[in-house]
Order: structure tokens, then sequence, then C-alpha cells
């Protein structure tokens, strides 16, 4: 598999993340950072829930122990993909090759990876990652770029108040983004929905219950996620059933009859 074919499964990923990535830089901006934090944020994680989270909780000072906690909770899924993507690897596949892979795990770039019939390849591996990661890092260039712009433009009273509304309509873009990714999924899996609505009840619990609402920021994260998910795992175990790939895969009568 060839690295222009990666680059070609990319592009789809990368506009995706221009959006998205636009708007962290402009919610970050807009928190008080100077706009080159969210473009060295960006450069160095490539983690779209974790960057939201993260940069909210040192805006907000949460203290190094909850942030590296949130952080593991929030990215320890992509450790899981890592294992699943290493079963389709090409040998031989060198540790360096296998660390650079890593830090280009995501959820869309999995999800194009893993379906692929083939055997995957460094080269095709690395032009998907690398496309998808320049729709990242130019999405969040952008928006710092725009922010600061009209930070200094917008300098009168009423422009001010204009550049206000205007970031906090930026910032609704991130609500959007997970209202996209579990709206359809939950339409289809009871067990999925059954996890949002049993999520957002835990959220309000812990906003509404005067001696849950006064916790570390993060914390409740931390407790919702763990909490949550175990609950789900325990009452609607993952039932094994044979996956679409692996009956594309299967021989046919005819191969089988020839085998």
């Amino acid at each position: 598999m060839k690295f222009s074919r990666g680059l070609k499964d990319g592009f789809p990923i990368a506009l995706g993340y221009v959006s998205v990535a636009f708007a962290y830089a402009v919610q970050t901006v807009n928190q008080g950072f100077p706009p080159w934090f969210p473009i060295l944020i960006s450069a160095t994680n490539f983690t779209g829930t974790g960057q939201f989270a993260g940069t909210n909780l040192i805006a907000v000072g949460a203290n190094l122990a909850v942030l590296i906690a949130t952080m593991l909770v929030i990215n320890i899924r992509y450790t899981l993909m890592s294992f699943a993507l290493a079963q389709k690897l090409q040998s031989p596949f060198p540790l360096w090759k296998r660390a650079i892979i890593a830090f280009g795990v995501t959820d869309e770039n999995f999800a194009v990876a893993i379906r692929q019939p083939q055997r995957l390849s460094f080269p095709y591996l690395l032009g998907l990652m690398c496309c998808s990661f320049c729709g990242w890092l130019g999405g969040t260039a952008l928006g710092a770029g725009v922010s600061s712009i009209l930070a200094q433009t917008l300098t009168s009273d009423s422009g001010k108040a204009f550049y206000e509304m205007l970031m906090s309509a930026f910032g609704i873009a991130l609500y959007a983004m997970f209202v996209a990714i579990v709206v359809p999924p939950s339409r289809d899996d009871r067990t999925i929905l059954f996890l949002v609505v049993l999520s957002v009840a835990a959220s309000c619990i812990f906003y509404f219950v005067p001696a849950l609402n006064s916790l570390p920021a993060g914390l409740e994260i931390i407790i919702c996620s763990v909490v949550c998910t175990a609950i789900i795992a325990y009452f609607f175990p993952h039932d094994d059933a044979k996956t679409p790939t692996d009956v594309d895969s299967a021989p046919s009568d005819a191969q089988r009859g020839a085998l």
C-alpha cells in the first residue's frame, strides 16, 4: 500500500479536522492563552477531546495530578486501537516505525486503517496520518490567527462585544462535534444510548449536588467516565460476533472446494 493511497484516504479526515481544530484554537485564545499556545499543543498532541479537556483544566487551574489522570482516562482507548492495528502491520515493522505511527492513532485514522483488506504498510499509514495531522494543525493555526486578528482589529466597545459573541459562537462547535459523534450510533445501539443517558445523569448529579460540585476541576470527568463505563460493561457485556470484515474475508464455497 503506497504513501499516495494513504494521503487520499486521509484527505476527508483532514477536512473534518480543520473545523474542529479551528474551534479548539478559538476557544483556547478566548480563554486568555496566547495564539501560539494552541498551535504548540496541536503540534505535540493529536487528540481532539484530550486537548479540549486538558486546556480547560489548565485554564481553571487544575493541579497536575488531576490533569494527568484525566488525560489517561480520555486517551487510554488509543492503546486498544494500537493493539488492533499491530495485528495488521506488515512484517518486518521495526520499533522506530511503530513509534512514529503511534502518534497518529486517532479514532478516524483507526477506523479507516482497520478496514483495509491488505496488510498495513508504513508508507500507507504515514500518508494517512500525515494528511489528517496537517488538517488538524492547519485548522488550529487558522483559528489562532483569526482570533488574534479579530482581537486586534475590533478595539471599540461594540467591536469587543461582537468579538466575544463570535468567539462564544465558535465554542459551540465542540458540542456540535460531540452531538454528531454520539447521536447516530445512539439511534442504532441501545447500549450506547443507555451510556449517553447515564453519563448525562451522572454529570447533572455532579453539577447540582452541593457536596459533589465542589470537587477539584476534572475529577468529576474521571469519576463519571470510569463509573458509567463500568456499569455498561457489567450489565451489557460485549457479545463477540463475526464482524463484516470477517465475513468478507471468509473463503467462498468455491474457494473452500479448491482448498
